[in-house]
C-alpha cells in the first residue's frame, strides 16, 4: 500500500513562514530595545539553504508516493517529535527567539524548557529535520548533499552565536 506525502514540502514551507513571520516580529522588537543584529550578511546563505533543500526534496521525492512500511511511520513520529522539540524552543525562548543572531544587552541566557540540557536545541532539530525529511520521502541524494551543507553552515552560524553571546557578557551583561 503506497500513501501519498505530497502534503510534506507544503506544510513545511508553511511552518517555515509563520516562523519568518515571527522572527520579523521578534528581530523589530529587539532591535527598538537596543539589540543589535549580529552577521546578517550570513543570513541569506541559511534562507537559500532552506529554500533549496525544501525545493530538491521536493522534486528528488516526486510524485510523493512512499509505502506504507515502518521506515514512513517511524520518520512521521520522529518528525514529530521534533517538530514538538522545535515550538518547545521557540516557546521558551519567547520574543527572544529568532532565525537571526540578534544580541541585547542585559539580557538573560535562557535556561529553561529544552535549554535545560541543549545550549542550541532548535539547531538540532535542524539537523534531524534534514536527515529525518529526505529519509520520509525517499530522497537520498538531498539527505546526503543537504545534510552536509546544513552542518557546514551551522558550524558557522553557531560559531558566530557564541562569539557574540560572550561579547555581551565580557560587556557586563549577561547573555540574552
Amino acid at each position: 500500500m503506497m500513501i501519498s506525502l505530497a502534503w510534506v514540502a507544503p506544510f513545511v514551507a508553511a511552518q517555515r513562514l509563520g516562523e519568518l513571520w515571527l522572527c520579523r516580529r521578534n528581530r523589530l522588537r529587539l532591535l527598538a530595545r537596543g539589540g543589535r543584529e549580529v552577521r546578517p550578511d550570513t543570513y541569506r546563505t541559511m534562507v537559500a539553504l532552506h529554500v533549496l533543500f525544501l525545493a530538491s526534496l521536493s522534486l528528488e521525492s516526486s510524485p510523493w508516493r512512499v509505502p506504507a512500511d515502518a521506515r514512513t511511520w517511524a520518520s512521521l513520529g520522529a518528525l514529530a517529535a521534533v517538530t514538538a522539540l522545535r515550538y518547545w524552543a521557540i516557546a521558551s525562548l519567547g520574543e527572544y527567539w529568532n532565525t537571526r543572531v540578534v544580541v541585547v544587552p542585559g539580557t538573560h541566557l535562557v535556561r529553561t524548557g529544552p535549554f535545560r540540557f541543549l545550549r542550541h536545541p532548535n539547531y538540532l532539530v535542524i539537523v534531524l529535520e534534514f536527515l529525518l525529511l529526505p529519509l520520509l520521502m525517499r530522497a537520498p541524494v538531498t539527505l546526503v548533499l543537504f545534510s552536509l551543507a546544513n552542518l557546514a553552515a551551522l558550524r558557522q552560524r553557531i560559531r558566530i552565536e557564541e562569539t557574540a553571546l560572550a561579547e555581551i557578557a565580557s560587556a557586563g551583561g549577561v547573555p540574552g
